[in-house]
């Protein structure tokens, strides 16, 4: 039987890669999200100012699509299905959440682009993802998303062929949101929660 000291050092080390494994999985959302946002992988727009250097002659078609997990008592939905814009030219599209259900709710959006090779070329200057959304009972809200298609994906013999582009959002009920409620509870044990 090992030692009482042997015993220490092994929980010791059993807890320090639990701590380990813990923070990783807390930082495992936010490093994905900046690895995606750096080199456009899974369809991820780039985030950032205007740096075109304005309109060309050449169109594109944005095409709008809103997703909602069945989790969340939402209808979700692009004010338009489509625009056609020029290449480098600046534009603002809206989406519409209404929450469905007899109390407050909380949701956050995540999106993709397609094709995904033509995420690097779109980029967004302001967005409502990635932000916790509070909608009261019955209560309807726009959110707006500022976007522009740089004019370089025309000069891209990978992305040459791209007339139109996917720019898709889905909403889930935040974690915070679905624990208060009890929704995680209700998922299963499957479902992880800091909260037990």
């Amino acid at each position: 039987m090992p030692s009482r000291r042997a015993r220490t050092a092994t929980a010791a080390a059993l807890s320090a890669v639990i701590v380990g494994m813990v923070g990783l999985s807390f930082a495992a959302v936010p490093l994905y999200r900046m690895f995606c946002a750096a080199t456009g992988y899974g369809g991820t727009p780039q985030i950032g100012p205007l740096h075109s250097a304005g309109a060309v002659a050449r169109t594109i078609t944005v095409r709008f699509n809103a997703d909602t997990n069945p989790g969340l008592p939402w209808q979700f939905t692009p004010e338009q299905r489509q625009v056609t814009l020029a290449l480098g030219e600046e534009q603002v599209a809206f989406y519409a959440a209404r929450n469905e259900a007899s109390e407050p709710v909380t949701g956050i959006a995540l999106y993709n682009v397609t094709p995904e090779k033509a995420a690097h070329y779109f980029h967004k200057t302001a967005c409502f993802c990635f932000n916790q959304q509070t909608l009261a009972a019955g209560q309807t809200m726009q959110f707006p998303v500022s976007y522009w298609v740089d004019p370089a994906i025309a000069d891209d013999p990978n992305t040459a062929d791209v007339t139109t582009i996917t720019l898709s959002y889905t909403f889930f009920r935040s974690l915070d949101d679905a624990a208060h409620s009890g929704a995680l509870a209700r998922a299963g044990e499957h479902v992880g929660s800091s909260t037990q």
